[in-house]
């Protein structure tokens, strides 16, 4: 499983509460993950406007304020997307058998239906709201 949209998640939070701008070898040690992944992710996320990196200036800062940037935007910017892309549908099922016949659109009406639900939930979360939930445990 791709580990990306979380990885940015971490990132962007790491981000927003630094007082100063936050390097990708700093970021890396926490996510657990190195230098170089952080900054293809950051690559991805610069590209949409969401942080900025300045040449000669260490560090990423965030450009979008947490309330306003929601979870929906981070993963469009991370999958290069323009929906909620979650499921996939195996390619050659047999359609001389009657559930592989049908199997296609059934699994793409139910499919579509949770991935809305999915980006509902992701356009109504934003990185302030993730936030807020971690400082509730510590």
């Amino acid at each position: 499983m791709d580990t990306r949209f979380s990885s940015a998640i971490h990132m962007l939070i790491m981000i927003a509460g630094a007082d100063h701008p936050i390097t990708s070898e700093r970021i890396a040690e926490s996510v657990g993950t190195n230098a170089s992944y952080i900054r293809k992710i950051a690559g991805l996320l610069k590209k949409q406007g969401i942080i900025e990196s300045r040449q000669g200036k260490s560090g990423f800062k965030l450009l979008v304020p947490p309330e306003e940037l929601t979870l929906y935007r981070v993963y469009l910017a991370i999958n290069g997307a323009e929906q909620i892309h979650v499921f996939d549908i195996h390619q050659n099922p047999n359609d001389a058998c009657v559930v592989g016949k049908y199997i296609r659109p059934v699994l793409t009406d139910v499919f579509r239906g949770i991935e809305d639900k999915a980006e509902r939930e992701l356009k109504a979360t934003t990185l302030a709201d993730c936030m807020d939930k971690m400082k509730a445990r510590f």
